[in-house]
């Protein structure tokens, strides 16, 4: 088992509490949670609590392609964590974010996702990452 890692960093021109909140409303995260430009809006559930459970289904051209997880930790509006279940990650999978805020109108956000299946994984999801961060900075 491979423990490659990855962390992705972005202020977001945002309040700490409504960028937290983004990540934990269906709606809100189904129109933020693209790691490719162009993808349409995927379907989510959630139930947002420690050891509730949430999915992500992704539209990849003729493909659906599920994601799912555990709730791991939910400190508003400071930090969140989950487990991460794809086709595309190794059992065990886990992915933190940090809130931080930077002053009343922008927050910085440090996720770091752990344990893939190989680089090219590692990588495909660093870009992935990147991009969801750009598409929530657009909406919040």
């Amino acid at each position: 088992m491979n423990e490659l890692t990855i962390e992705v960093t972005k202020i977001i021109n945002s309040d700490v509490e409504t960028t937290f909140n983004a990540w934990l409303d269906p709606k809100t995260l189904a129109a933020f949670i693209l790691p490719k430009p162009g993808m349409p809006s995927p379907e989510v559930t959630n139930d947002p609590r420690i050891g509730g459970h949430f999915e992500i289904l992704m539209d990849v051209g003729d493909k659906r392609i599920p994601h799912h997880g555990e709730y791991l930790e939910i400190q508003k509006p400071d930090n969140l964590s989950f487990s991460w279940n794809s086709p595309f990650s190794s059992e065990g999978s886990v992915v933190s974010i940090a809130f931080e805020k930077v002053d009343e109108e922008k927050t910085k956000v440090t996720l770091i996702h752990m344990k893939f299946p190989n680089q090219e994984s590692c990588d495909n999801h660093k870009a992935g990452w990147e991009h969801i961060l750009d598409a929530l900075e657009n909406i919040v």
